[in-house]
């Protein structure tokens, strides 16, 4: 069976040990070297950085995350022992592991790592598509003899130099296309390499939860919980057209995926698909005054956002979280895209009026989707609202006076509140 050492990347045949360093980090499989799409997943990414920069953390628990009031972002595996996980409630989290250090997250710094790890994964390959700034699909396809070595040879000599190079490290998961890919990356977690190839998905697959796949969350697997589908298994025993008059396009994509089928493509530079920013509080809160003010400081940072990447969005979004943790969403469409701060705010300030006096809150959130470039945008003006124009003229002056002299140059008074 072909196999690979990981640490000094030799081929040989099936083997507990590499018979030129010794080490035992090998990887081997009947289809190691015939297959070509990836999934590379950081680890534990943003502890991980704080604990390349700050050797006195190696080996203590750490938390990044908002405070008590918020949420982790992400858990050193060491946290991650003790039960927490990310998205859990900080209060929670502690509870679990009280002796963790809890960090604030420094996103710039995050950031750069990001493109570090991205340079090197486009060294391989042109064909990268970022998840996020710590997860990538990579497609290899064809790569062999630019780089003289297959695919698998490719990236473990990819994790091992951000390793070395860059002080972090990632798990790889091989397969014949994304979504096994992703799945393989989680198998042999932290620092791992894991593979599925294509004469063993059905076998695979057969016994594993519905809920490994991406985007089945607590609301889809209750309605697949209803239906009796609880395993792959139980998945394929649905016909194709009993699935869709169930569940939509969810069913086809469900009737795919259970037999290990997955046609996307790995699209680079994959078109961004919303731009949002929430915000925890240190206590929770019903007052309107207060809400409106972080509504308005949202959609500001929303519509900076928009602005810097040359984008519009025609839906804007209001995310509210009450005390007891249930998510209240609502969205408004736009008769036109729009990248204007104020037009969000008015938007998203509506939306709250709707639904404002269910609080208290403990987080809030504000959204702009189905983006488009920002040529057309704002264009249609407002029949009902004839300043608009004038405070979108403003809004423009006002930006380019912060470009010139800085973001504080100009408040707005609301956003004191």
């Amino acid at each position: 069976m072909p196999a690979l050492c990981r640490d000094c990347l030799m081929r040989f045949e099936t083997g507990r040990r590499c018979p030129a360093c010794r080490s035992p980090r090998v990887v081997a499989h009947p289809e190691l070297f015939a297959l070509s799409i990836a999934h590379m997943d950081c680890d534990a990414f943003y502890a991980s950085v704080e604990k390349r920069d700050n050797p006195d953390l190696a080996g203590k628990p750490l938390i990044i995350g908002g405070g008590r009031r918020g949420v982790v972002s992400t858990a050193c595996y060491i946290a991650r022992i003790k039960g927490v996980r990310s998205a859990m409630p900080m209060f929670q989290a502690l509870k679990l592991c009280p002796e963790a250090v809890v960090l604030k997250g420094r996103m710039e710094v995050y950031a750069a790592v990001s493109r570090e790890v991205r340079a090197l994964m486009e060294e391989l390959t042109p064909a990268v598509e970022p998840l996020s700034l710590d997860e990538a699909f990579l497609d290899l396809t064809g790569t062999e003899r630019l780089h003289g070595a297959p695919p698998a040879v490719m990236l473990a000599r990819l994790t091992r130099r951000m390793k070395s190079e860059i002080g972090i490290t990632g798990s790889i998961g091989l397969s014949h296309n994304k979504f096994l890919a992703k799945v393989a990356s989680d198998l042999d977690k932290p620092h791992g390499f894991a593979v599925i190839g294509a004469a063993e998905t059905e076998a695979f697959l057969k016994q594993k939860p519905v809920r490994m796949i991406w985007g089945i969350g607590p609301a889809a697997q209750a309605s697949l919980d209803s239906a009796g589908i609880r395993s792959f298994a139980d998945l394929r025993r649905w016909e194709r057209d009993a699935l869709v008059a169930r569940f939509g396009s969810m069913g086809e994509r469900l009737w795919h995926l259970a037999r290990g089928r997955d046609a996307r493509r790995v699209i680079r530079n994959a078109p961004v698909k919303s731009i949002s920013n929430e915000t925890t509080f240190a206590e929770d809160t019903a007052d309107a005054d207060i809400l409106d003010g972080h509504i308005w400081r949202l959609a500001e940072k929303v519509a900076d956002r928009a602005k810097a990447k040359g984008q519009a969005g025609r839906v804007v979004t209001l995310k509210l979280k009450r005390a007891n943790h249930r998510i209240l969403t609502r969205q408004s469409q736009l008769p036109d895209a729009t990248q204007i701060a104020d037009r969000i705010y008015r938007t998203a300030r509506d939306l709250f009026d709707i639904v404002g006096d269910q609080g208290p809150y403990r987080l809030l959130g504000v959204g702009l989707s189905h983006l488009t470039g920002a040529e057309t945008a704002d264009r249609a003006g407002d029949l009902l609202d004839p300043n608009a124009q004038r405070r979108a003229d403003a809004e423009r002056a006002t930006d380019a006076i912060r470009g010139r002299y800085g973001p504080g140059a100009i408040l707005k008074g609301r956003s004191l509140r």
